[in-house]
């Protein structure tokens, strides 16, 4: 290919021919839909050298005309109205499931069967049990697999994740989280959506927000031993989009009490009763050397204190800017200081699925596999039976 018009002034001196290619199936076009066709686009030119070239095949969602657009708009080459036809296609060779949560099972089930690696987003099932079968089905096929907890690929959270595995924290006592939002709140009139609905959604902030701070807490902490929760619904009914009005079965907000398998304790909290709170998922870690701090709606920096530092004037908790070349992801970015967004996890994310599947090479520890996501699905219900019972309840995965 030329100079001018090649994928080698993409990627320097490697040849088209040098990098493989992965067939990507979407389901689902929304929020999730954008966000994950984003990061493939971007891949091939940012994520150097990239593991492979995504090749947009196919995208399915229930509406032909708001599918299509997706399509045109996004760069698939075709769009279904079925999942289950898309699937059949031979070149979608990776299905990244950005579906409602009842449409996460049976669809990422089939493609494992299929032969098909499977992203799926978060929560990975309505219920334990829902995201045990689908853990059950991709070990079974053999096929790559990874829940989409995209924080995990946050630079200044995998930074976190390195000095705990250093050792640098040392023991660590205590792990707090809060995920709040607030977009369903009463001036906002949000008709009964499908989040709002058990039978779609299977549970409310708790699966929506809760989900991912659970994960974090595995991930930076390890296995959650016990939890004892609280759930609450605020508006138990709502207009319907098509008239009339609907129930809420599900949670508006949770908190929890959580004890680790290591001796750490904890708290989580999710709200979309959050008044100001846009998208703040904060999190602090209190070790033996350290506290640490981190707050998505800042998601270029952390809090800092390290315990037995000189006394000076200015001791105390540091701003530390997480853009240097040396910290994660970052040598595919921007000079220090020029910081990335929300989006930029995604690019990380599938960037390393991708290299799971062309060099296969094991998702986990630092992607979320089905088995983390059937993990976090445990904790999810215990925390929901333990606000019915009001008991601690003990968690067993």
């Amino acid at each position: 290919m030329s100079e001018e018009t090649g994928f080698t002034s993409m990627a320097g001196a490697k040849s088209e021919d040098d990098v493989p290619e992965v067939g990507v199936g979407m389901l689902g076009y929304a929020f999730m839909g954008k966000a994950h066709s984003h990061a493939y686009k971007t891949i091939p030119y940012m994520m150097y050298p990239p593991p492979a070239i995504p090749r947009l095949e196919a995208i399915a969602g229930r509406n032909e005309t708001a599918v299509a657009e997706a399509a045109r708009r996004y760069g698939y080459a075709q769009y279904f109205t079925d999942w289950r036809a898309m699937l059949e296609d031979p070149a979608v060779q990776l299905l990244d499931n950005g579906g409602p949560n009842n449409l996460h099972a049976e669809p990422s089930i089939l493609a494992a069967q299929m032969g098909k690696h499977v992203l799926c987003e978060k929560p990975l099932g309505r219920t334990a049990d829902e995201a045990r079968a689908m853990w059950e089905a991709v070990e079974k096929a053999g096929v790559k697999h990874m829940a989409a907890f995209n924080y995990r690929f946050v630079p200044a959270i995998r930074l976190i994740r390195d000095l705990i595995d250093q050792g640098k924290l040392g023991r660590i006592y205590h792990f707090r989280a809060s995920y709040l939002q607030e977009w369903i709140m009463p001036h906002y009139g949000t008709p009964k959506i499908w989040r709002l609905d058990k039978s779609v959604a299977g549970s409310g902030a708790l699966g929506d927000l809760g989900a991912h701070i659970i994960d974090l807490a595995h991930y930076l902490v390890g296995d959650i031993k016990a939890v004892g929760g609280l759930t609450t619904t605020f508006i138990k009914e709502r207009a319907m989009e098509e008239g009339g009005m609907g129930v809420v079965d599900v949670d508006d907000a949770f908190a929890a009490a959580v004890e680790f398998e290591n001796g750490a304790i904890g708290t989580l909290e999710s709200s979309r009763f959050a008044a100001g709170r846009k998208n703040a998922n904060v999190f602090e870690i209190n070790a033996e050397h350290a506290t640490v701090r981190f707050n998505l709606e800042r998601l270029n920096e952390l809090q800092v204190f390290w315990v037995g530092e000189e006394p000076t004037e200015t001791q105390g908790f540091h701003d530390v800017l997480v853009t240097e070349s040396y910290h994660p992801w970052w040598e595919n970015w921007w000079p220090h200081g020029h910081i990335i967004g929300w989006e930029h996890t995604f690019a990380h994310e599938i960037s390393h699925l991708l290299d799971c599947i062309v060099n296969d090479k094991e998702v986990g520890p630092h992607g979320a596999t089905f088995e983390d996501g059937y993990r976090c699905a445990v904790v999810c219900d215990a925390i929901v039976e333990s606000a019915g019972t009001r008991k601690f309840v003990d968690i067993r995965y």
